[in-house]
C-alpha cells in the first residue's frame, strides 16, 4: 500500500491485545503513554497523545517527549467516569526542523543568510494562530531575517528559545501518522479503594436460634462503621430451595428446621428477584439500604447465577437447563465438591438470548433498589462473552455499579474476567504467606501488565477458605495477616465476625470451616471487643486518612537482613503522601533487622533526616542513615508508618 507519511509509531503502551479491551483506571488518575516513534534520517519529529471523553468531540493533546532510544511519553489525567479513547500522532517538525538545522550551522561559523531566507516561510505560517504578542515577535523576526544589515538579530532571534516554543505551540503536522485508537475506562474511585466487611444476615438475630432479619442487619450498622468498614456485603439474600435442600456441614439430607445454603437460590417463594421471606421483603432491604449509607456504607449484594431444583425458571424456562435422558439436570459439581442442591445454568441453549436478557433484568432490579456493588459467585464457570455484554450493558446507564470477581481458579482465568470487564478480582493472597511468595505475587500484580486492567481484593478468609495458617492460629497471626492484607492492597475484605473473633475450627485435613455457616445459623456475641476488632478499626482508619494506601501499584519493597521482616514503601500519584510498612511473619517470637530506605525514591541524600511517625502508637523515630534497625513483637507484629522529610 503506497502511503507518504513517514513517521512510524509502534509499541503503544499501555494496551490490552493490541485494544480488544481497555485499561482501567479512577477518576482523577493519570494516564502514562510510551510509544516508540521514529523516522527516517534525521529530520526532527514531534509527537502527541490525542485523547478524548466519550462526550467530547473535540479531542484533547498532551505533547510527548523522547525519553531516548527513539522512546516518547506523554500523560494525561481521566477527570470523569466513563470511556476515553486516547491514540498517539506523529509528525515531522519541519519547523522545528529548520530551527534545529539553522543552530548547528551557526554553530559551526557558517553563514545561514539562505537559510533564514527560507524561514520566513515557516515563520509566516504562524501568524494565524499567534496572539497579538507573538504576532508581534514574528513579524520582527520575519523583517531581520530579510535584512541583510540585522543579521546579528536574526541569527540570535533563528535560535531563540521564543521562537522554539511557538513552534512547539503550532504545530505544523504535515503527513502527521496516528496509531489506532484505545480506550481506558474510568470508575469511580470504591473500584480502586474499598473495605469490605461479610456476615451472612440470617445469624444477625440477637437470639439464639432465631433466624436474623434485614432490620437485625440495620441494629449491626454502628459495629461495622466502628471498624471502618464502607462495603457490606452479604450472600445471597433470596429464597432458598426446599428440594434437595443441604443440612448442617454440607450433609445431603436436610433434617426438620434446617435452612440449607443461601447459594441454592430459588423455591415456591420466588427467585433472584425475590428475598427469604424470614429475611424481609424487599422494602426492608431497600431501608436497610438507605440506612446504611447514613454510615458511608455501601450494601454490596451477591450476584449467583444458579438455580435450586424448585426455583421458579426451571418449570418457567426448562429449555435453561440441560435435561438427562432419564428426565433429571446434573447437579453442580467442582470436583472433589459436589452441589446437589444446585442446577447449573445452560449457556448453550437455544433460548440463550431470553436467559441473558432475564440475568440482565434482574441486575437492573436490584440496582433500581440501590445496589451498586455486586459479589459475582463463580463467574469462571459462566461465558466471558456473557460478562462483557451483561457489565457493558450495566455500565452504559450506571456508570457507579461495580463488579467484584469470585474466581479463585487458575491465574489466565482470573485475569481474562478482568479483562473482559470486572471491577474488582479475589485473588490468591489467601494462600500467600511467607516473604517470598508474598514479594512475587505483589510484584506480579503490581509490575506487570496486569496493573493496567486487573485490581485485586485481598482477603485474608471467606466462608469458603479457612486457610490452613489461620486454623489453630493465635492473635498476633490473625492480626499479621490484616495487616498484610489492608496496606498491601487497596481493595481487602473480611468474612465476620467469624475472623475478627478468631472462629476457626475446621474439617480435618482441609480449608474448610466446621459446622460451616454456609449451611446453619450461627450465633455471634456482635457486642463482643478485643485487640483485634481495635486495630482493625484503626488500621482502617489509616487506610481512609492517606492516599498511599488507597491504591496498589505504587509500592516498593525494601531490603531487609531477616526472611521474617516483611518492608515495603508505598505513595500517591503525587507523592504528598508516603508511609513506610514493616510487617513482621513470624507470630510466636520478636524479630530484628536492619531496613534499607530507598533515598533515591524519597528523593533525599544519605545523611539527611527522614522522621517517621507510627501511626499506631504516636511514636516519632528520627533516621539519619540509609540502613535502619527495626525490631517487632508479636503483641504488635507491625509498624504503619508516615514518612515525613
Amino acid at each position: 500500500m503506497q502511503n507518504q507519511k513517514r513517521v512510524v509509531i509502534d509499541q503503544i503502551s499501555p494496551q490490552l491485545n493490541n485494544g480488544e479491551f481497555f485499561i482501567k483506571r479512577i477518576v482523577n488518575e493519570i494516564v502514562t503513554i510510551n510509544a516508540h516513534v521514529l523516522v527516517d534520517g534525521h529530520d526532527v519529529i514531534a509527537a502527541s497523545v490525542l485523547y478524548k471523553h466519550e462526550k467530547e468531540r473535540t479531542w484533547k493533546e498532551a505533547r510527548m517527549h523522547e525519553t531516548g532510544n527513539d522512546e516518547w511519553q506523554a500523560s494525561f489525567i481521566v477527570e470523569k467516569q466513563g470511556f476515553y479513547t486516547y491514540k498517539v500522532e506523529g509528525w515531522v517538525d519541519y519547523a522545528l526542523n529548520w530551527q534545529h538545522g539553522a543552530e548547528r550551522k551557526i554553530a559551526d561559523n557558517q553563514h545561514i543568510v539562505s537559510e533564514l531566507l527560507e524561514g520566513v516561510d515557516y515563520l509566516k505560517a504562524f501568524l494565524k494562530k499567534a496572539t497579538k504578542t507573538e504576532k508581534e515577535y514574528l513579524q520582527n523576526c520575519i523583517a531581520n531575517f530579510q535584512d541583510a544589515s540585522k543579521y546579528k538579530e536574526a541569527i540570535e532571534a533563528a535560535r531563540s528559545e521564543e521562537l522554539h516554543n511557538i513552534f512547539v505551540k503550532y504545530p505544523e503536522k504535515i503527513l502527521a501518522n496516528s496509531s489506532h485508537e484505545l480506550q481506558v475506562y474510568v470508575d469511580r474511585k470504591k473500584a480502586q479503594f474499598s473495605t469490605w466487611y461479610e456476615f451472612f444476615p440470617r445469624s444477625a438475630s440477637e437470639t439464639e436460634g432465631q433466624h436474623g432479619t434485614f432490620k437485625d442487619c440495620e441494629r449491626l450498622l454502628p459495629k461495622v462503621s466502628d471498624m471502618g468498614f464502607d462495603t457490606l456485603y452479604f450472600p445471597p439474600i433470596h429464597p432458598i430451595g426446599e428440594v434437595n435442600r443441604k443440612g448442617k456441614n454440607n450433609t445431603t439430607e436436610a433434617k426438620e428446621g434446617d435452612v440449607g445454603s443461601a447459594w441454592g437460590i430459588g423455591s415456591q417463594y420466588g427467585g433472584h428477584k425475590d428475598t427469604h421471606p424470614q429475611l424481609g421483603s424487599i422494602e426492608d432491604f431497600k431501608s436497610l439500604i438507605a440506612k446504611a449509607k447514613e454510615y458511608n456504607i455501601e450494601i454490596a449484594m451477591d450476584y449467583a447465577l444458579q438455580a435450586a431444583p424448585d426455583h421458579p425458571w426451571v418449570k418457567e424456562h426448562p429449555n435453561w437447563f440441560k435435561w438427562r435422558p432419564d428426565g433429571t439436570v446434573q447437579y453442580a459439581e467442582n470436583p472433589p465438591k459436589k452441589y446437589q442442591d444446585i442446577l447449573p445454568i445452560y449457556w448453550e441453549s437455544e433460548d440463550y438470548k431470553n436467559l441473558w436478557n432475564e440475568c440482565l433484568s434482574t441486575l437492573f432490579h436490584w440496582i433500581e433498589c440501590g445496589v451498586e456493588v455486586f459479589r459475582v459467585d463463580n463467574p469462571h464457570t459462566k461465558p466471558y462473552y456473557f460478562w462483557n455484554w451483561a457489565i457493558s450493558e450495566v455500565k452504559k446507564k450506571h456508570p457507579n455499579v461495580i463488579f467484584l470477581a469470585e474466581a479463585f481458579t487458575r491465574p489466565k482465568v482470573m485475569q481474562q474476567l478482568a479483562k473482559q470487564g470486572y471491577s474488582q478480582s479475589y485473588t490468591y493472597f489467601t494462600w500467600r504467606d511467607n516473604k517470598k511468595e508474598l514479594i512475587e505475587y505483589m510484584n506480579e500484580l503490581t509490575q506487570t501488565e496486569q496493573k493496567e486492567y486487573m485490581r485485586p481484593n485481598f482477603w485474608p478468609n471467606t466462608p469458603d477458605i479457612n486457610p490452613f495458617h489461620l486454623q489453630g492460629a493465635n492473635e498476633a497471626k490473625y492480626i499479621q495477616r490484616y495487616a498484610l492484607a489492608a496496606t498491601l492492597s487497596s481493595n481487602i475484605g473480611i468474612y465476620g465476625p467469624v475472623f475478627e473473633q478468631m472462629i476457626d475450627d475446621a474439617i480435618p485435613g482441609k480449608e474448610e470451616y466446621y459446622m460451616s455457616e454456609k449451611f446453619q445459623l450461627c450465633h455471634y456475641d456482635w457486642n463482643k471487643q478485643n485487640k483485634l476488632t481495635t486495630l482493625i478499626g484503626r488500621i482502617n482508619a489509616i487506610r481512609h486518612e492517606h492516599e498511599a494506601l488507597q491504591q496498589t501499584n505504587n509500592i516498593k519493597f525494601c531490603d531487609i537482613e531477616n526472611d521474617n521482616l516483611l518492608g515495603f514503601y508505598k505513595w500517591n500519584q503525587d507523592r504528598t503522601s508516603e508511609v513506610l510498612i514493616i510487617i513482621s511473619l513470624d507470630q510466636y517470637y520478636a524479630q530484628q533487622g536492619n531496613l534499607q530506605l530507598p533515598l533515591h525514591d524519597l528523593g533525599i541524600q544519605q545523611g539527611q533526616k527522614v522522621t517517621v511517625n507510627d501511626l499506631i502508637t504516636g511514636n516519632s523515630y528520627n533516621w539519619y542513615s540509609e540502613w535502619n534497625f527495626v525490631e517487632l513483637h508479636p503483641a504488635l507484629p507491625f509498624h504503619i508508618f508516615k514518612i515525613n522529610k
